[in-house]
């Protein structure tokens, strides 16, 4: 089964001096480089009308036409895994994703995913890249997403990504007290020693990242952070930038800090926190087909529940 795809957009003046192809592939996000490739080399991306080469040099302003026949994609096999689905119709679906569930297949976890599970849910995503999926969630990220179901649904919601009009909202709790709320407004990007993780960096891609308190506790602070960008573990990443690392993050946690004279209890449960403390608790975005706006919540799980049960407890016993 062939599905035809038709896409056209302008290279960004900011992307003057890049290859077509990483410019074909920050602007096509939904493809892989690789795809890409492959299609210009075939003619069916081309740039101002006219066949060019991946490693061509782009100036800003040219015009990408994408015009390619998508085949079903049968890497993957659909699993029969557990859905939590808070809306559904022909064009998106809406999931509140558990802690624990990989979005994409990679290496270290060839299935069991959240596409797996897609593709058994909806067989007609084969033919949609990434299975529908426009933006992820990291394994152990609680909270919403939104699924394309169609190629046309999916252009629309990167297109809504790329022009920061989807509304995202998390809910985190980090180590240290904050005394207001703010924004971090820096790069981020590949850590220059360690690949597997990401640093503010002043080569990095813009990102932006609001937040404002919402508790306080003895040693720890309930925030709630709005995305402007959608960087890879961005809230992990500012936070942590700031000194307030997410409880539980290992990857940007840094030292395991206690409350003095907490009760074992808190103790215990800040040692084994299994995963970081962030859920995504909003979405909003225009729906593709009938223009209407559709807004979302998740209500925060019960690991998030108990851990703020706890601080708060121990926040009460030593006023």
């Amino acid at each position: 089964m062939t599905d035809t795809l038709h896409r056209s957009e302008r290279v960004p003046e900011a992307m003057a001096g890049q290859r077509l192809d990483q410019a074909a592939s920050a602007i096509f996000s939904d493809f892989s480089r690789e795809r890409l490739k492959a299609w210009i080399k075939q003619g069916a991306l081309t740039l101002d009308g006219g066949q060019a080469r991946p490693k061509d040099k782009v100036y800003g302003g040219e015009h990408l036409e994408l015009h390619a026949e998508l085949e079903e994609d049968n890497r993957f096999e659909p699993q029969d895994i557990a859905l939590n689905i808070l809306f559904e119709d022909d064009e998106v679906l809406v999931i509140d994703k558990p802690a624990g569930l990989v979005v994409h297949p990679a290496a270290g976890n060839p299935d069991g995913t959240l596409l797996n599970a897609l593709l058994h849910h909806c067989p007609e995503l084969a033919s949609v890249p990434r299975a529908g999926i426009v933006h992820r969630l990291d394994k152990d990220t609680t909270g919403l997403m939104v699924v394309a179901k169609t190629l046309t649904t999916q252009a629309s919601l990167v297109e809504q990504m790329q022009a920061r009009t989807v509304a995202r909202e998390y809910d985190a709790v980090v180590t240290g007290v904050m005394t207001s709320g703010g924004t971090v407004d820096a790069p981020i990007g590949r850590h220059p020693k360690d690949r597997k993780r990401q640093a503010v960096t002043a080569t990095g891609k813009p990102a932006v990242t609001h937040y404002r308190v919402v508790e306080r506790f003895r040693s720890h602070t309930h925030v709630r952070c709005r995305l402007e960008t959608g960087r890879t573990h961005q809230i992990r990443v500012h936070l942590a930038y700031r000194r307030f690392p997410l409880v539980g993050d290992s990857v940007y946690g840094g030292r395991l800090k206690l409350p003095p004279a907490a009760n074992e209890g808190l103790k215990e449960l800040l040692r084994t926190f299994p995963r970081q403390a962030l859920h995504a608790r909003k979405l909003a975005f225009v729906h593709p087909t009938s223009g209407r706006e559709m807004s979302f919540r998740a209500e925060l799980p019960d690991d998030l529940l108990m851990l703020l049960d706890y601080l708060r407890d121990d926040h009460e016993s030593m006023r």
